[in-house]
């Protein structure tokens, strides 16, 4: 039986990248098994993400994360990737009549992250993206850093950064049991065991079913499904200089995407952990309301896709080790935000699973370790 110091379980961008930083963080000897039950890593929720770094996106400990890490972003380590992580795009968030205030927030977020901003009127923002409908849009927010990511580059970065230290990935490995013994587990993997000292839930929306094998409290983690697709952009138009358009409601948005545009209804339908699909109505849903908001006829829609997004009550990520489980690591609950703050979350990860403390950096943004703990009230209210 094999034993290692550490097991991930899951490698889409959750193990991926804490794996990718217990290497940066000098576990110098550690032998860490990445263990991922599908054929290849990111086939789930990484695999399907929208891909936009935007630092008012999410909640307060979100946005703090996705702001922190920007730096990675611009300047990742040597090696890491041949191709840049972020490309220039810009989001502009549009409200109407009803939901000004939304944006007055997002002013407010920006403040507290120091990301730049401009208030723009209905016609400023039409100048933008012409397709806006006057009387659907009163008002704008301009976002001009923020930007697209490479996913796949990044994600790959991680798994080679991880492998090139040692780390052994093993894919087609389900988590079948998890047995604890003494100090540590006996965890089977389809007919094979591996003993490991911690075991890292990284799972994504099976991140309660790891904790259960584990005989481990759920975190109430709620997998959320949403639908994207991809639509011809208008006769004529060049999209390609078009920022992304997000309604500060929250109902859909829509960006260019390899010469067409992705859009979404912005849903949230519950779903139990499982390969999402797109279903029809969602679909529908997604094309009334981008056509409310936009003058572009949609003649087909190219493509259509599902992901799941998973969180927990208050939306903040799970990061650390549950006081009555201590060989037990939650890195889960991350929602549709684990691309845009990975590089700052995964430091703090690893550091709370090293030293059990936030990074000072982070600290000083207001990332805190009790806003992270899966022994956090609002858990325990969830359950």
């Amino acid at each position: 039986m094999q034993s290692f110091d550490i097991v991930i379980v899951g490698a889409g961008i959750a193990g991926a990248s804490i794996a990718s930083a217990l290497v940066d963080a000098g576990v110098e000897g550690a032998r860490i098994l990445l263990a991922e039950r599908e054929d290849f890593p990111g086939y789930h929720t990484t695999g399907r993400s929208a891909a936009l770094y935007s630092a008012l996106y999410g909640n307060e400990t979100v946005c703090a994360l996705t702001a922190a890490s920007r730096a990675f972003y611009l300047a990742p380590p040597p090696g890491f990737t041949d191709h840049p992580l972020l490309t220039p795009r810009g989001c502009l968030y549009i409200a109407g009549e009803d939901a000004v205030g939304e944006l007055d927030a997002l002013e407010a977020t920006a403040q507290r992250v120091g990301a730049r901003t401009t208030r723009m009127g209905a016609h400023e923002a039409r100048a933008m993206v012409p397709v806006l409908r006057d009387e659907l849009v009163s008002a704008a927010l301009w976002e001009r850093e923020a930007m697209d990511i490479d996913v796949h580059s990044l994600h790959q970065g991680y798994l080679r950064r991880a492998r090139a230290a040692g780390v052994v990935l093993s894919t087609g490995a389900e988590l079948r049991a998890a047995a604890s013994e003494g100090d540590g587990w006996v965890l089977t993997f389809g007919s094979a065991k591996v003993r490991a000292a911690t075991l890292v839930n990284a799972a994504g929306a099976w991140a309660d079913e790891v904790a259960r094998i584990a005989g481990v409290p759920t975190i109430g983690l709620m997998p959320l499904r949403r639908t994207a697709i991809m639509l011809d952009p208008p006769a004529g138009a060049d999209v390609h200089r078009w920022p992304a358009v997000i309604d500060a409601g929250g109902s859909f948005y829509f960006k260019p995407d390899a010469g067409m545009l992705l859009a979404s209804p912005a849903d949230e339908t519950p779903s139990p952990p499982c390969d999402a699909q797109a279903d029809e109505w969602d679909i529908a849903v997604c094309v009334d309301r981008v056509q409310a908001a936009a003058e572009l006829p949609v003649r087909r829609v190219a493509r259509s896709w599902a992901g799941l997004r998973s969180f927990v009550a208050d939306r903040s990520p799970v990061v650390g080790r549950p006081a009555a489980h201590p060989g037990f690591f939650w890195f889960a609950g991350q929602g549709g935000y684990g691309i845009q703050m990975g590089p700052a979350l995964a430091l703090t990860g690893a550091s709370l699973l090293l030293t059990g403390k936030v990074p000072v950096p982070l600290a000083e943004r207001g990332v805190d370790v009790a806003a992270l703990s899966p022994d956090r009230s609002q858990l325990r209210q969830a359950d």
